[in-house]
């Protein structure tokens, strides 16, 4: 088996390429850990801390246990797990639908309506109109407000279009010959041959609502159904920390207040971050599905 020459300099582009991608990976993940280490911290501790943090500095869980003391913690956990799976149904169902009849090359005005979809991804009413869209739908104060407005994103439905378009339409013809309709071909050859591609935008679409806290400041003002992101806003910008801090001493709360914010964001993070190690196979592969055509 003959071996494939390596010349020098492509030796030392990979030596540079793999201590360049550590040094960049070192800078993303740092933030991450620093905010692990100082939640299970002492707060004590933390606060005499000046520099680099590698390690929990004596062990903690005061964090925590304040954390817990906050209603609303739960409260918008539920309310940001009803808003994240509610709207992944809509998007898993419009999504697929828009791109089927933008794909289709026998669909009539798919060029058009193709131009006018993408204008809304650099031209958008504004924040008032759609203020007042949203209250004169009624639905103000209700979980539809985030919900509806993202039932399809633009970007998504482009890559999803894409993909249907790399589908051999011989496939399509057979169906048809065979007497399946719109339907039939979407939903049982369309979207099994594109699942990668699938799992991809859905994981845009979760990280997006999972995330999302600016729609829920609009038109959101009872507390009772806040996503948890606006709760977290609320104590990492508005430093809102009293209702963590019952039945802690006096001389602890400034200390715990300071590092209880590391918690949340710690707590805000796992969910997406356990989802990710299951879809990591499909990601690069969908992406990469209906890139080249030919």
């Amino acid at each position: 088996m003959n071996k494939i020459k390596i010349s020098s300099g492509e030796r030392v582009f990979g030596v540079i390429n793999v201590f360049m991608m550590c040094i960049f990976t070192c800078i993303m993940f740092y933030p991450m850990w620093h905010v692990v280490c100082a939640s299970f911290s002492n707060p004590a501790e933390y606060m005499a801390h000046k520099g680099i943090l590698v390690r929990p500095l004596g062990f903690s869980l005061d964090a925590y246990k304040a954390m817990s003391n906050n209603p609303m913690i739960l409260k918008g956990y539920m309310n940001t797990l009803y808003i994240v799976l509610a709207s992944l149904v809509l998007n898993v169902i419009m999504t697929p639908i828009a791109a089927y009849v933008v794909s289709r090359k026998n669909s009539k005005w798919s060029k058009r309506i193709m131009v006018m979809i993408v204008f809304t991804m650099y031209f958008s009413g504004g924040m008032i109109p759609i203020y007042f869209n949203i209250r004169d739908l009624g639905l103000l104060d209700t979980h539809w407000a985030i919900i509806l407005p993202g039932a399809i994103g633009t970007f998504n439905m482009i890559i999803m279009k894409s993909s249907f378009e790399s589908i051999p339409s011989s496939l399509e013809e057979s169906a048809w010959i065979d007497g399946a309709g719109h339907y039939t071909i979407l939903f049982r050859i369309f979207l099994p041959l594109t699942k990668a591609t699938l799992s991809v935008i859905l994981l845009y679409y979760a990280v997006a609502h999972w995330n999302g806290w600016f729609n829920a400041m609009l038109y959101l003002n009872n507390r009772e159904m806040f996503p948890l992101q606006l709760i977290l806003r609320e104590i990492l910008i508005q430093n809102d920390t009293t209702s963590m801090m019952q039945n802690i001493d006096a001389g602890d709360k400034a200390l715990i207040s300071e590092i209880v914010r590391y918690a949340v964001i710690v707590v805000a993070t796992v969910p997406i971050l356990c989802i990710y190690p299951f879809i990591q196979k499909y990601f690069e592969r969908g992406i990469m599905i209906g890139a080249v055509k030919g």
